[in-house]
């Protein structure tokens, strides 16, 4: 390469000019560079050589670099490729530079140049030339430059959201639906880790993997947070996406916590629209009608009355709700609902089986309004037997919301004879189940709620008014189940197989009350359902089919479906293979539901202790889990929190100990409890 000509070489990645001053050895040549350094470059390493006759100095390199970068423009490299794109013929890099800048001179020859080996767009190299790429190509390349400008663009904001999320904790944030999907992968590594706490789920759909994992670890590292399962829930509660308390058993399961939109507005439209009553209904407003529910329940969805009564008989009605006024088999409501299965009530949350406009509104009985139902006559013996029943479609007006406490008090003082006359059908009936061997268990049962992330618990007696409406509930199944099974109508019937209890002389060992209860429900069989009845051990009845929960348990408003429809005289909705089918198919979303109700309880429970430090706390033994090990499962007596723990010496069945918390790690779903001995 002759002496004074300009290249261009590369230097640590960078492109540099330089100019031909000499060679060193057999290959080497000398190269200066602007700043009079002189390198001995390898010819490999040289890019370009400007063959143009002309020579060059060290001196003119600044100058001419001036005029070339006021040349570089990538967009005269579009115009370009306009003016020749039908061509398809390779063109020379002096033939570009005339096109682009109307001469070839050294300058033009070198921003030509510069601009083709910056260009993945329009030109692509072919032996000595440059060939335009197709328009096909071309579009394709600038969709793709587009897409990554967009996500660049994207990426840079989220950084910046992000940032000012973590720098307002509690604010708030409108994440857009490109966020999410980011912030869904810390999600998916929080729960991850949750699943292996949580010890019983089995469900993988949450896992990420190594590409996804890797993704959430650059966010992680980014923002500051250990690329961990635990890393991923500091940073979710850190953006305000997560509370500390977070349900991670509910979004394990995925039970939805919204109505879909398509629902809300079909909602919206029957409030507004209301479907019309296609048949008469028995008026029973004349009735002195009662409900009794917990002063926390919105949705009322049975209540008491009593028609006649003397020391022999009594007539009592016991009105269901009747929603399905609004919902008609298969509709949206109705998919949604089956969906779900169940309302699932959690300490910190209701998550209704039906939008709580409904719910709470024009399916709920809500006193001093007529609302439909479902109702059940029933003539019930001063034994307890059934002397008669009937069902209608009726009309009714609550005349009393009472809470427990309100009707305990009432019954206490005798102020009003209805309610009297049916605590006493209730006993009737509690008196003849006993007498077909239902198996009564005695163990007190835990209400929490959850305020502002602040756990209060108390403990559910098992008073006169709720002894009355379990009873009545229980009796209305059985009427429900009978009618059912004469008329031929299929409904989903529960069913208990007969337990393998103790002899009684081994049962007399139990201490009576909560020990004994425990001993027998431990002896219990689980609870079943099926198209035809059976005996339901635990209740002492032949046939019983839950009715009484149709705005809250779907299986409730099947059979609410099926007694409408036969005593409408129209065909049924469900065959009993149908009902079969729906029956395997609830019974995963419900049995979720109890799952997860059962440890969100646990987890506020320990919460709670948690949140108590150096409390004694009085607690009554059960039953031994290991013998050999001292381990049993106590009750504390005053939130009814039933938890094992390991003594020190064996302790007999019933006795009363006192504990203290050693540790309480809701999260991590431990508590150990060590006895204080006297």
């Amino acid at each position: 390469m002759e002496k004074g000509t300009l290249v261009e070489f590369r230097h640590n990645s960078d492109r540099v000019l330089a100019v031909v001053q000499g060679t060193e050895g057999k290959k080497n040549l000398l190269l200066g560079v602007a700043s009079g350094q002189v390198h001995s470059v390898h010819p490999r390493q040289i890019t370009f050589a400007l063959n143009s006759g002309s020579s060059f100095t060290a001196s003119d390199i600044p100058g001419f670099w001036q005029a070339v970068q006021a040349k570089l423009d990538p967009e005269s490299l579009a115009v370009a490729w306009e003016l020749v794109q039908e061509d398809h013929h390779v063109l020379s890099l002096s033939e570009i530079a005339q096109l682009l800048f109307s001469d070839d001179s050294p300058i033009s020859t070198y921003a030509t140049y510069r601009l083709l080996s910056d260009d993945r767009t329009y030109f692509k190299p072919k032996g000595e030339g440059y060939e335009p790429r197709t328009p096909a190509q071309v579009k394709e390349i600038l969709h793709q430059i587009a897409v990554t400008q967009q996500r660049q663009q994207e990426q840079a904001e989220f950084e910046a959201h992000v940032q000012q999320a973590l720098a307002h904790p509690g604010q708030g944030y409108a994440w857009t639906a490109a966020e999410r999907a980011r912030l869904e992968l810390l999600e998916r590594l929080a729960l991850q880790g949750a699943a292996a706490a949580i010890r019983s789920h089995d469900d993988l759909s949450n896992n990420l993997n190594a590409s996804d994992r890797e993704r959430a670890s650059q966010l992680l590292e980014q923002m500051g947070f250990p690329a961990t399962p635990q890393g991923a829930f500091d940073a979710l509660i850190a953006l305000g996406l997560w509370s500390r308390h977070e349900n991670l058993a509910l979004r394990l399961t995925g039970i939805p916590t919204q109505f879909p939109k398509e629902v809300e507005q079909y909602t919206q439209t029957l409030l507004e629209d209301p479907p019309p009553e296609d048949l008469p209904r028995r008026d029973l407003t004349h009735l002195h009608t009662y409900t009794i529910d917990d002063a926390s329940t919105r949705d009322i969805d049975d209540a008491l009355s009593i028609e006649s009564w003397s020391d022999e008989r009594v007539k009592l009605w016991i009105h269901i709700a009747d929603p399905s006024r609004w919902v008609q088999w298969g509709d949206p409501l109705d998919v949604e609902a089956r969906k779900r299965g169940t309302s699932v009530y959690l300490p910190e949350q209701v998550i209704p089986m039906f939008p709580p406009q409904l719910s709470t509104g024009p399916m709920s009985l809500v006193q001093g309004e007529v609302r439909p139902a479902l109702s059940f006559g029933i003539v019930l013996g001063c034994n307890g037997q059934i002397l008669a029943s009937e069902i209608c479609l009726s009309q009714i007006k609550v005349t009393y919301r009472l809470t427990y406490e309100d009707a305990d008090e009432m019954l206490e003082l005798g102020a009003e004879a209805q309610l009297t006359a049916i605590a006493q059908a209730a006993q009737w009936r509690y008196g003849w189940r006993m007498g077909q061997g239902a198996i009564q268990i005695g163990l007190p049962e835990q209400d929490i709620k959850v305020i502002d992330d602040i756990p209060y618990l108390r403990v559910i007696e098992d008073t006169p008014s709720r002894q009355m409406v379990a009873e009545m509930m229980v009796l209305t199944g059985e009427v429900a189940a009978r009618f059912a099974h004469q008329n031929g109508i299929p409904v989903p019937y529960r069913l208990q197989p007969a337990p393998d209890l103790p002899p009684l002389e081994v049962l007399d060992v139990y201490p009576q009350g909560p020990v004994r209860s425990f001993a027998i429900m431990r002896c219990l069989s689980r609870a079943e359902v099926g198209t035809q009845p059976g005996r339901h051990t635990g209740l002492g009845l032949d046939a019983y089919c839950q009715v009484t929960s149709p705005i809250r348990r779907y299986a409730d408003l099947v059979a609410h479906y099926q007694i409408k429809a036969f005593l409408r005289g129209d065909p049924l909705p469900l065959t009993e293979p149908d009902v079969q089918q729906l029956l395997l198919a609830l019974e995963p979303g419900t049995g979720e539901a109890i799952q997860v109700e059962r440890k969100s309880k646990r987890y506020w429970s320990i919460e709670y202790l948690r949140l108590r430090p150096g409390q004694i706390w009085r607690a009554l033994v059960l039953g031994y889990l290991r013998e050999h090990e001292n381990l049993v499962l106590v009750m504390l007596d005053e939130i009814a929190f039933r938890v094992p723990v390991r003594l020190e010496r064996q302790i007999p069945l019933g006795a009363w100990i006192e504990l203290e918390v050693l540790q309480a790690d809701p999260r991590a779903d431990v508590i150990e409890l060590r006895q204080v001995e006297e």
